[in-house]
């Protein structure tokens, strides 16, 4: 026991040491988790550097030679380096009050890879990966796992390290990052860093800031009013749920319910807590699995998209940096059907709704490309296992969008139609050596007449064009191409590239407004 008259004198030492030792912490330089040993630097810009000190204090950054400071006028500091070319490992030295040397550090190509659970889809579980892990060892392959986090603020650090791509780190990491990082890095013989931040089930809107959303008054009305209501809803039927059981429990009796569960995602939050904290950081671009989530307001998603791209853009400060997204995978969401039973006819499909506003979206916005997979499904599993030609397909679409090679990228997107007679032609782009159809007659192809109602066609290919044409339809008005869920589809490029599904119609979709 302490005697009481000692207690002022150790209460006035503890205090001392306690301001102390906060004095010497806020006096130290600090970094975000970004900046750890082992890190990728951007190649070609002036990539930012910042963190933390004492107001006033001086921070110098050294990097291969070079220097550059400033002052943290009011606790944050932040330098550009000179542009880099890609190399390393060396050594990058920070130097305040306190000096930190960060070691191992490479400069090359930093990408960001973002989504829903089919990036964040591990390897370990991707189709036949024994001897891609068992193979993945590369010093010049960095990874960067963001943790998950839901924030209602943004919040301006992240707490994880970057690692060296082994069999020990790749196996939970991103199965699409990793092929996309592992055929860009041997494809562009530099350096590749994976910043890996997706939460399986999100929408778009937890992905954008709030900032935006609010200055949208659709998505005010839409996102941010209905999550509200839905918050009021939540809390209104939790209180109804408290009364209830605390009768319950005065009868001695026990229900055994369960209390009701609130709106599990709040716009903004993933942005808060998972994006915010990675801008600036000098960047190549991104890849973007998601969808799965919007397709039931696929026509909202068409403006919804393409914002979140110009959010992201805008927060990065270095314009339109590449934006690869994947389209939406073939899935039958009534399981256990049959091949016959799932194209008995042509059916409308919010799936097919959201495929048409990603493929918008690479058309109205500059250097942003779009891997079709119609290839690589399964009809039976939202999350197919064949990852492989995912990653794939984006690095094709990243050599040529982001660096500027001659590369086939895509496969054949329609481009206009005309009729001649019974018959609709069909002229498309990125044909690359031709069209062809893989596996048997060409499949997946609808036509309609004036009435509106879309049958399965017959379909060829002449001359780099697609025939298309129906028994049941003399004069054909529309074509739609592999519009379903789960379309059943084998039009290629020579190259081996699936065809985009498409239509030719302006024709009211379902998840439209009505009027």
């Amino acid at each position: 026991m302490i005697p009481k008259r000692r207690f002022p004198i150790l209460l006035r030492l503890c205090l001392v040491l306690i301001c102390s030792t906060l004095l010497l912490a806020r006096a130290e330089v600090k970094l975000p988790g970004l900046f750890s040993d082992g890190m990728v630097l951007q190649q070609g810009v002036r990539a930012p550097i910042w963190g933390w000190a004492d107001a006033g204090e001086e921070v110098t950054v050294s990097f291969r030679g070079k220097k550059a400071s400033a002052t943290a006028s009011d606790g944050k500091w932040r330098v550009k380096l000179p542009v880099q070319k890609a190399g390393g490992p060396d050594t990058l030295i920070v130097e305040g009050k306190n000096r930190i040397e960060l070691k191992n550090v490479l400069v090359g190509e930093v990408w960001i890879c973002s989504g829903q659970s089919n990036m964040e889809f591990p390897l370990s579980h991707s189709f036949e990966s024994e001897n891609d892990i068992a193979n993945s060892a590369n010093p010049n392959l960095r990874l960067f796992p963001v943790p998950k986090l839901k924030a209602n603020e943004p919040v301006d650090d992240v707490r994880a390290r970057w690692q060296e791509c082994n069999p020990d780190t790749v196996t939970n990491f991103s199965a699409v990052a990793y092929y996309f990082g592992r055929d860009l890095q041997k494809a562009r013989e530099v350096p590749v860093g994976l910043i890996h931040t997706s939460w399986g089930g999100s929408p778009a809107e937890v992905w954008m800031s709030e900032k935006v959303l609010e200055s949208n008054p659709e998505y005010k009305n839409a996102i941010l009013e209905a999550y509200g209501a839905a918050l009021k809803n939540y809390q209104d039927a939790l209180e109804r749920f408290k009364r209830e059981e605390a009768d319950l429990k005065s009868q001695e009796k026990d229900a055994g319910r369960k209390p009701p569960s609130p709106p599990f995602w709040k716009p903004a939050e993933l942005y808060n807590g998972m994006i915010a904290p990675l801008a600036p950081y000098a960047i190549k671009g991104a890849i973007w699995y998601q969808g799965e989530s919007n397709a039931g307001r696929a026509w909202q998603y068409r403006r919804l998209f393409p914002d979140m791209i110009r959010n992201w853009r805008h927060d990065w400060g270095q314009g339109d940096f590449a934006f690869l997204a994947v389209q939406l995978a073939p899935w039958d969401r009534n399981k256990k059907r049959n091949i016959d039973q799932i194209t008995a006819t042509p059916v409308d499909s919010d799936w097919a709704e959201l495929r048409e506003a990603q493929l918008l979206a690479s058309r109205v916005l500059p250097k942003v490309g779009l891997a079709v997979i119609t290839d690589v499904g399964d009809k039976d599993d939202i999350h197919p296992t064949k990852k492989a030609p995912v990653g794939g397909r984006l690095a094709l679409l990243a050599r040529n969008i982001a660096y500027g090679e001659k590369v086939e990228c895509c496969g054949p997107r329609y481009r206009q139609m005309r009729v001649k007679g019974n018959q609709v032609i069909l002229d498309f782009d990125h044909v690359g050596g031709g069209l062809e159809s893989r596996g048997g007659r060409l499949r997946g192809f609808a036509v309609c007449g004036p009435d509106k109602r879309f049958v399965w066609a017959d379909a060829n290919v002449d001359d780099g064009k697609v025939i298309v044409s129906s028994p049941q339809v003399g004069k054909p008005v529309a074509v739609r191409y592999g519009w379903a869920d789960y379309p059943v589809v084998n039009l290629f490029s020579r190259e081996g590239l699936p065809a985009s599904p498409f239509r030719t119609d302006d024709f009211p979709l379902t998840t439209a407004p009505k009027k």
